[in-house]
């Protein structure tokens, strides 16, 4: 599990209250930003650049003075920040001005920045005077050549929001960045690549963007260009990001990989969250607020046009589920739940973004798989969405993989079928009587979509399947609400053992829709179950 999402959460704090007391601020030449000499540059000579070292052993950087980045833990990290009259592009061209982030404990390798116009590059020489830091803080130990640990773009200098103190996307840390959606908070996150996610025996493996080339773009506008060098043991890879603010972010990217190394399970497009608990399941009593994650659930667009909703779990022990597919038009990590009162918690849950992943060209055949491990607090991300290709990843392939990131409230082409909206759990039986052991019940609420459209006293069918287990009590009501199209679909499930059950459920209509029978009514939920006794 991945334990960095604080470290973000402070890094977006730490544009806020730039001019402290206390801080020492050494003098700054009146250019601002120093540069190295240019050298030409361009994405095709990137990716040829990338077939040339993806034949060589891999080099890893060597961190200046680990012993003093050590130091620079949470706190101490924290309390270091970039000057903002010194951003790139502070005024102008582009109306998305860059700043960057110091290294510290926990990115400890660094980061060459360069900036491209013309097709020519010069790299931005790190200066400890770019950033204000207390007179006591131990990066003042480290050398004048240390590096950058990452970047963020700010929100445009004429806008409604103070550029100084906002920011709307952040690379740091390995291949890691992250968006605000239109809800204008950070969450989940995603990587240029995931190599050997939960594979028996084998270390995951996270490479780094060990280099960033920002180009130039032309006065106004709302998209950002820039390139990135991917390089670690098992791959090199060379990516560019086109990236779009609007009412949302978009991330176009592209990217050409060359593997070093076999690799056991190759994820593209890995995103990554955290799921704590739901309304479907909590421990008694672990915390006071009701839910706590970022995403509630991962959705999919297979290639034969099936719209799948899976809720996430927060299971006993590591589970890795594959969904075979071709061709697929989409998948994400989603949080649909956006009520306050669900989460009650000023860190705001109920805006943190979904991301969906829409791939450009034929993927050809694999599978979106999900990765989720057990985590007992809301500072690990435990989830992993990904698609892994069928085919074996071999040393010496060149691997070509083109898709767009969507950073929003809601995926950008919702279904027009009823979704599920929520998955709750509970003792099987009937109220007022003994309640049989190893039986649970399950309900689902689907809203909208053509259950909108049913007239009255038509009930929806519902479709179960379970990999093992038993059904009964099944039944369909509109919940008791006033709310055209909310539905509700309740069953038992009897099982013997604790080995995971794997659950499928769907609505159709029946006889009395004129129009609607037997038609799909709603996407199909997926959930994992684990009896607990």
């Amino acid at each position: 599990m991945i334990d960095r999402r604080h470290l973000l959460a402070s890094a977006a704090a730490a544009t806020a209250g730039l001019a402290a007391s206390g801080f020492a601020t050494p003098a700054v030449a009146a250019a601002g930003l120093s540069y190295g000499p240019a050298t030409p540059f361009s994405f095709d000579a990137l990716q040829d650049e990338v077939r040339r070292i993806g034949r060589l052993p891999y080099s890893a950087p060597q961190p200046a003075r680990p012993d003093v980045l050590d130091r620079l833990d949470y706190d101490e990290h924290g309390r270091i920040k970039f000057r903002t009259d010194l951003a790139l592009w502070a005024d102008g061209p582009s109306p998305f001005p860059v700043t960057f982030f110091h290294l510290g404990r926990f990115f400890q390798k660094p980061v060459r920045m360069h900036a491209v116009e013309g097709g020519r590059a010069r790299e931005i020489l790190y200066d400890p005077s770019y950033f204000d830091m207390p007179a006591s803080s131990p990066a003042h130990q480290l050398p004048k050549d240390t590096g950058f640990a990452g970047f963020r773009f700010q929100e445009r200098r004429d806008g409604k929001l103070d550029w100084r103190r906002n920011d709307w996307v952040a690379f740091l840390g390995a291949s890691y960045f992250r968006a605000i959606g239109e809800l204008a908070q950070y969450g989940l996150s995603a990587r240029g690549i995931a190599l050997n996610t939960v594979v028996y025996n084998v270390a995951e493996e996270f490479p780094d963007f060990t280099e960033i080339w920002f180009e130039t773009p032309a006065p106004g506008g709302d998209t950002v260009v820039l390139c990135a060098l991917l390089d670690g043991p098992s791959v090199a890879g060379a990516y560019r990001f086109t990236m779009r603010r609007d009412a949302k972010v978009t991330i176009d990217v592209e990217s050409v990989v060359v593997l070093r190394r076999d690799v056991a399970r190759l994820g593209i497009a890995p995103l990554t969250s955290m799921f704590w608990y739901s309304e479907t399941a909590k421990p008694t009593m672990v915390d006071w607020r009701p839910e706590i994650h970022d995403s509630d659930g991962l959705a999919m667009w297979t290639g034969s046009g099936e719209r799948i909703w899976r809720p996430l779990n927060n299971p006993p022990f590591t589970q890795v589920s594959a969904f075979t597919d071709a061709t697929p038009r989409g998948f994400g990590l989603l949080q649909r739940d956006r009520n306050f009162d669900h989460y009650q918690d000023g860190v705001f849950y109920d805006r943190r973004p979904s991301l969906w992943i829409e791939p450009r060209g034929d993927w050809g055949r694999g599978s979106v798989q999900l990765v989720e491990n057990p985590t007992d607090d809301e500072i690990h991300d435990n989830v992993v969405a990904m698609w892994v290709p069928a085919e074996p990843a071999r040393a010496g392939q060149e691997l070509s993989f083109s898709y767009r990131t969507t950073w929003a409230a809601d995926e950008p082409d919702p279904t027009p079928l009823a979704r599920c909206i929520a998955t709750r759990l509970g003792n099987g039986g009937a109220p007022g009587t003994a309640r049989p052991r190893g039986v649970r019940k399950f309900l689902l609420e689907f809203l909208g979509g053509p259950l909108k459209n049913l007239p009255k006293g038509v009930l929806p069918e519902p479709v179960l399947t379970a990999s093992r287990g038993t059904f009964s009590y099944i039944r369909t009501e509109a919940v008791p609400n006033d709310v055209p199209g909310h539905w509700r679909v309740q069953f038992d499930l009897a099982t013997e053992g604790r080995e995971p059950v794997d659950l499928r459920c769907f609505l159709r209509g029946t006889a009395g829709a004129p129009g609607r029978e037997g038609a799909v009514l709603s996407e199909t939920w997926l959930y994992q179950y684990h009896p607990v006794g």
